[in-house]
């Protein structure tokens, strides 16, 4: 078995990969984004006792405006539609 970066084979990064496309193209339609607008969308994990685990980072880079942060306490695999509106409704 081949193992890609971070341990993940092809399969683990192809699922990833799709889970982050899907929150980046609800990000741009729920905040009513435009093409020129950048999203990043990570998972990362926490081994401090004090965060939450896994969560999903989420940056919104507009052109001519501060960059946005959002944080949701769950992995990209979990985050839907509506827990991702929440989400973005709790600006940070």
């Amino acid at each position: 078995m081949r193992l890609g970066l971070f341990g993940k084979g092809a399969a683990d990064r192809a699922k990833v990969s799709g889970d982050a496309a899907r929150i980046k193209a609800d990000v741009r339609a729920l905040l009513g984004l435009p093409e020129a607008a950048a999203i990043a969308v990570n998972e990362i994990l926490c081994a401090d006792p004090a965060c939450p685990g896994t969560e999903t980072v989420i940056l919104v880079m507009n052109p001519g405006e501060k960059t946005k942060a959002f944080k949701a306490q769950m992995a990209m695999a979990d985050l839907t539609r509506e827990a991702l509106a929440d989400v973005l409704a709790g600006e940070s």
